[in-house]
């Protein structure tokens, strides 16, 4: 992250849901040049088909019922700083072409206008799709593949990466203390025990979530295992059962 922030390098950020492929996105846009700029971030699994286009190039006014006025697209608020397309593997065969001409000529038209509009902005996508496999399925075009994939950062599991769970843990429970207004609270070394060693489907996200709950429902200063839902304490014994 540290050696790519500070380049013009499109980025592909690699790895499940929830392990944070935005939190890195925005650190590489915090640390680079463009940090001035906008960060401007697109779900593309979020946005409807028919919404999409209009979403990321824009719209003139007239282009298509209810379009009252001229809109900037996302590509456009873009520029001087960094576009963040989150789920690129999402977009149809037909919006790629399009963004990869953005890549290739720096430059967007409006759906329903014909004037080309420069753009300087730094792409980062993500996505936890097998894009490798997409191509061979025809789902998407390598040519595009090969124009955001310059430098690849994958970000491993939860699981693989347990000795940050209690850094995690920890900030994740002064932070929501803060937010909940609650005294602070601690976690015991049985708990945190638990914590480390489950597997995290869901990854920091679900932990994130795990941690808002058990400091809004806690009463006690200390979260113990006792304030663990049963799946992870069921999960914490089958992995002890196998030596896991």
């Amino acid at each position: 992250i540290r050696k790519v922030a500070d380049s013009n390098a499109t980025v592909s950020l690699r790895g499940e849901s929830g392990t944070g492929k935005e939190l890195v996105a925005r650190a590489i846009h915090h640390n680079s040049s463009r940090r001035d700029g906008p960060f401007i971030g697109v779900s593309c699994a979020a946005l409807p088909e028919s919404l999409i286009e209009a979403e990321l190039f824009g719209h003139e006014k007239g282009s298509f019922t209810g379009a009252v006025g001229m809109v900037e697209g996302r590509v456009e608020r873009a520029n001087g700083g960094t576009l963040f397309l989150d789920e690129i593997g999402t977009l149809s065969l037909a919006l790629q072409s399009k963004l990869l001409r953005v890549l290739e000529e720096r430059e967007v038209t409006r759906v329903g206008g014909k004037k080309m509009i420069k753009v300087d902005i730094r792409m980062i996508t993500a996505t936890n799709e097998d894009l490798e496999q997409a191509i061979a399925d025809h789902r998407f075009r390598e040519d595009l593949y090969y124009r955001i994939h310059v430098v690849p950062i994958h970000l491993p599991p939860l699981r693989e990466r347990r000795e940050d769970i209690p850094l995690l843990v920890e900030h994740f429970i002064r932070r929501f203390c803060q937010e909940h207004g609650v005294k602070q609270r601690r976690i015991d070394g049985e708990a945190l025990q638990y914590l480390v060693d489950y597997r995290w489907q869901g990854n920091v996200r679900e932990l994130e979530n795990l941690i808002q709950r058990l400091v809004v429902m806690t009463e006690d200063e200390t979260i113990s295992a006792v304030n663990l839902p049963p799946h992870i304490l069921n999960q914490q014994t089958n992995f002890s059962r196998f030596g896991k």
